[in-house]
């Protein structure tokens, strides 16, 4: 029973797919031939030409034929790969839709219509070659492996008359069952050739395949850039909601025990003193921690509130402009206040500057956000000193801006950065 199942899986495996492949194969051959008359009318006029030259007038009609019977036969192609081995060819660019001349020229100038056209006129003609090559080889090995059927066949007087045809029948089933073998073999490499072929000249090229998986990426690069905003948005709103609430109501409990307990013990009101002021240090850590997140104002009021609000809290004076006609997107929109807050802090902190300008302006669909100090100067993209332009260099390519920074020795220092902010 065992040998039995073994006999199966090892003489069955072959033949598993061979007859998918081998019903693929046999459909290709009119896709493939189609375009062969054509040709052989072309090469014909060209012939006559010669003899006669007011044939050229006709010369050009088989080009012209071939390049509209090309899309047919290509979706044709298509659908018999789908249907018969499930495999869906990719799909190559189509210039953009219109039924002007324009459009026309931008398919009949394409490269993927003139790489089909070459499928069908060059590469078909000789897999059909190949076709016609593997199914003689199925149809001899069948017939061949069946040639006692054949004989049953003949009429009975042939039979018992030429007995020797029983030694030559064993020769020929036997020649018949070994050519049996190679056959799903070579179907399936004229298959896989196929299919490589029609990949490259029916679908995309590899400049296309490039270009989509740049857009793919992009665009899933800004997904996980909208879904980094929307967490830091919701952890602001469960921070601002819950936690900063509940040490704003511990601060209260605490000022009221300090102002109504006044007969409590010195060391108690100590503490309490010190559990009050400590809980007010962790709400005005907690502020500063929400608006390094997501700052309310800049999503309830927009890119001008929320950066006034930033400079009101600086030791300088800052001066800010924003004119923008509508809002960017979330994510631009992040990006720009946290540019200009980090640029700012370096100011603060290392420019040793007495006043900043910051403006923001939309031109036509970029986002220019232009930093400025009257500082010592000498800001370096790599600096060592922790300047933080690396990271805001950074946090601007996230979104395919450009980042910029002028800072000679002596100042003034200005930060440009350009965001693309398309509708």
């Amino acid at each position: 029973m065992q040998l039995m199942t073994w006999l199966q899986v090892v003489l069955g495996r072959p033949f598993r797919r061979a007859g998918h492949r081998t019903a693929l194969v046999a459909a290709g051959l009119p896709l493939h031939l189609a375009v062969v008359p054509l040709w052989l009318w072309l090469l014909g006029t060209m012939a006559a030409l010669v003899r006669a030259p007011g044939a050229v007038a006709v010369t050009p009609l088989p080009v012209l034929l071939t390049l509209v019977v090309t899309p047919l036969l290509t979706g044709g192609q298509r659908r018999r790969y789908r249907a018969l081995v499930g495999k869906d060819l990719p799909r190559s660019a189509v210039p953009g839709p219109g039924r002007n001349w324009k459009s026309a020229v931008r398919r009949l100038t394409g490269r993927a219509l003139w790489r089909q056209v070459c499928y069908h006129a060059v590469a078909g003609p000789l897999l059909a070659v190949l076709d016609l090559a593997v199914l003689a080889v199925w149809a001899a090995a069948l017939v061949a492996a069946s040639i006692y059927v054949w004989i049953w066949a003949l009429p009975t007087q042939w039979r018992v008359t030429d007995l020797g045809y029983t030694t030559q029948a064993a020769y020929i089933t036997a020649g018949g069952l070994a050519l049996l073998f190679p056959g799903p073999r070579l179907t399936g490499a004229l298959v896989r050739l196929k299919t490589r072929a029609a990949e490259v000249l029916l679908g995309p090229s590899r400049t296309e395949k490039l270009a989509r998986r740049v857009a793919d990426l992009a665009e899933s690069r800004a997904g996980v850039l909208d879904a980094a905003d929307a967490e830091r948005r919701r952890i602001e709103r469960d921070l601002h909601d819950g936690a900063q609430q509940r040490l704003v109501s511990l601060a209260v409990n605490l000022g009221l025990a300090r102002a109504t307990l006044g007969d409590l013990p010195e060391d108690a009101r100590k503490v309490i003193d010190e559990a009050h002021r400590e809980a007010k240090e962790a709400i005005a850590e907690l502020n500063n921690l929400v608006r390094g997140l997501h700052p309310a104002v800049l999503e309830d009021r927009g890119l001008d509130a929320a950066l006034s609000g930033v400079a009101a809290r600086l030791p300088i004076p800052v001066r800010v402009a924003v004119d923008l006609p509508q809002r960017p997107s979330p994510t631009v929109e992040a990006v720009a206040y946290f540019v200009v807050s980090e640029a700012l802090t370096n100011v603060v902190k290392h420019a040793q500057a007495t006043r900043a300008d910051v403006t923001v302006e939309r031109i036509g669909e970029t986002l220019l956000v232009v930093v400025a100090d009257d500082g010592a100067g000498g800001a370096e993209l790599a600096a060592a000193g922790g300047t933080g332009l690396a990271g805001l260099a950074k946090r601007v390519a996230s979104v395919d801006g450009t980042f910029s920074c002028r800072s000679p020795a002596g100042g003034p220092t200005v930060i440009t950065v350009e965001l693309p902010c398309a509708p």
